[in-house]
């Protein structure tokens, strides 16, 4: 239960819930290719900090701050290449959270 805590924090703020559905469906909210990651994480999809940044209009240490929150409680993935990160979600863990919420709530 203690996880889901975390899990309620991070999602307790309206402009973190927006990145994680800007993330669900990336082509339609960033709409541009990303060429320079592998093609692995491609195939999975990324998108690069810096677009999410300049589409949540905030600070770009705000914007690495929120991911990191998103990503320690397990809902993001990210990957670097270079001096870029991306992010996409961790639908997995997702799903887990959804399961444990349905069952013990």
């Amino acid at each position: 239960m203690e996880n889901l805590v975390e899990v309620f924090k991070v999602l307790g703020n309206e402009k973190r819930l927006e990145i994680l559905q800007w993330l669900k469906d990336p082509v339609s909210h960033f709409g541009k290719p990303v060429a320079d990651i592998s093609k692995n994480f491609k195939e999975k999809g990324g998108v690069c900090v810096g677009d999410i940044q300049e589409k949540a209009q905030m600070s770009p240490s705000t914007v690495s701050h929120y991911l990191k929150m998103m990503q320690q409680v397990g809902l993001l993935h990210s990957e670097r290449h270079g001096q870029w990160t991306y992010y996409r979600r961790n639908e997995e863990r997702i799903e887990e959270i959804t399961s444990k919420i349905k069952k013990d709530l």
